[in-house]
């Protein structure tokens, strides 16, 4: 392994790898301020040659996906005193498009509104909240927007009826807005969101084709056949319920 001089954009780059999972290269150009994907790309490598992150290909048809490795968490004391730094997360194959949905929406959001990214928690972040043995429901990511607390769900695969409902039910309590992003609006997703408005009145529904951007995206998600400093952070009071 190479060694580098670990700058804050590098710290920034892991720290975003690490809450949001997963990434694709196009994804870090984004959350970590890159002008251009080739200046990205090679900050990326050099990451990766040092050992802080790792990059794999598990899917055909979709880019590397960086994760960040034991050294990258070391660096960025993701732990504490009294535990060990946890180790190298590993990827589940089979939430990779999910994983991949997620940081697409919130680059779609955060473009779309002005959203700077730091003021996004993730459901990772909100689990880290909860605190050790709490395992609650928790949405995708969450986020403050004209003075409302906003919860996202990326939802490509239906779960069970009870518990899709639950977890409705229990963003509606907790949330002023919920936003479920489906593979399209003629899916029993779709449908079933649809019915829930009568009850559960902040419901808003997005078609995954909204959020692709690019011809990247389209290429990812059409190969698999799914059924920068933005301003200052508007910062989630972690008190409210997430």
């Amino acid at each position: 392994m190479s060694e580098i001089v670990i700058l804050d954009r590098d710290r920034r780059i892991i720290r975003e790898i690490d809450r949001w999972r997963v990434c694709l290269g196009r994804h870090i150009k984004e959350l970590g301020g890159f002008s251009g994907q080739r200046a990205c790309d090679r900050r990326l490598r050099k990451l990766v040659q040092a050992g802080y992150i790792s990059k794999e290909r598990i899917l055909y048809g979709v880019a590397g996906i960086y994760s960040i490795t034991t050294k990258g968490a070391k660096l960025e004391g993701m732990g504490n005193s009294k535990s060990k730094v946890r180790k190298k997360r590993k990827i589940r194959v089979d939430q990779i498009m999910h994983d991949i949905a997620v940081v697409d929406t919130a680059i779609y959001l955060s473009k779309r509104f002005e959203i700077p990214y730091g003021s996004m928690r993730t459901e990772l972040e909100l689990h880290r909240l909860d605190g050790f043995g709490i395992r609650k429901h928790r949405p995708d990511f969450v986020y403050k927007h004209g003075g409302k607390t906003i919860c996202v769900e990326i939802e490509l695969a239906l779960k069970s009826k009870s518990r899709f409902e639950a977890n409705i039910s229990d963003n509606f309590m907790a949330y002023d807005k919920q936003i479920w992003v489906v593979p399209d609006l003629e899916c029993k997703i779709a449908r079933t969101l649809e019915n829930s408005k009568v009850k559960y009145t902040n419901i808003e529904i997005l078609e995954l084709n909204q959020i692709k951007g690019t011809k990247e995206i389209d290429k990812e998600y059409g190969n698999n056949q799914l059924n920068t400093d933005n301003l200052e952070p508007e910062l989630i009071d972690t008190e409210l319920p997430f």
